[in-house]
């Protein structure tokens, strides 16, 4: 009988002293967990002051798309333009390779013979005289349709995709060239018409640069 009554006791103790331990081990895990799941959200994020994981574009991985009917304007096919973000205030972009060496050299072949001294627009109480040497480049407009080459076609329609602003929206490629000590002083790609005057638009510019070589 004595037996009996100690073993009933232990068994009475061990079952108080189980289920505040259980709750304990059940705290620790819920806290390791949840904290463990903030951290992990974090480190995937592009929140403010972190870096999203820098991820690759490969060719041969683009997945398969039901493509919706297209309206006479519109693509029936989709296209991949890679860009990087250089900043969103002012807003930068830039677009490796956007145009081949092949064109470029068309485009200088293109615009060579047409060159002449690049010009300003003038505001009240500037001339040409009290101008000269703020602008010291050559250039000439060139029309898409002036190009027997199809190249600044090329081009223009691959402007248009990337901005998503159709090709009857723009106007001649200002196609310039600049020689050693050459230079375009700081300036603002808009006018003010306070101080040009009224402007029937404003210009988005887009720039394509490209070394000119072997010709004077």
């Amino acid at each position: 009988m004595k037996a009996k009554t100690v073993k009933g006791n232990w068994s009475l103790r061990t079952n108080k002293l189980s289920f505040p331990y259980v709750f304990l081990v059940c705290i620790f895990f819920f806290l390791a967990g949840f904290f463990g799941f903030t951290l992990f959200s974090h480190s995937q994020g592009d929140g403010d002051g972190l870096r999203p994981r820098q991820r690759l574009l490969e060719p041969g991985n683009e997945a398969e798309y039901n493509l919706m009917p297209v309206r006479d304007l519109g693509d029936d096919s989709i296209t991949s333009i890679p860009f990087q973000v250089l900043s969103w205030r002012p807003r930068a972009l830039y677009f490796p390779n956007f145009a081949t060496a092949e064109q470029c050299e068309n485009i200088i072949d293109v615009a060579k013979d047409g060159l002449k001294p690049s010009t300003l627009a003038l505001r009240q109480g500037e001339t040409e005289e009290n101008t000269k040497g703020i602008r010291t480049s050559s250039g000439v407009f060139v029309s898409a349709s002036e190009d027997k080459t199809g190249t600044l076609a090329v081009i223009e329609e691959k402007i248009a995709r990337a901005t998503m602003i159709p090709r009857s929206h723009g106007e001649a490629f200002n196609i310039l060239r600049y020689e050693v000590d050459q230079r375009y002083n700081s300036h603002y790609d808009a006018f003010n018409p306070a101080e040009y005057g009224p402007q029937k638009s404003q210009r988005i510019d887009i720039h394509l640069m490209a070394t000119w070589w072997g010709f004077g």
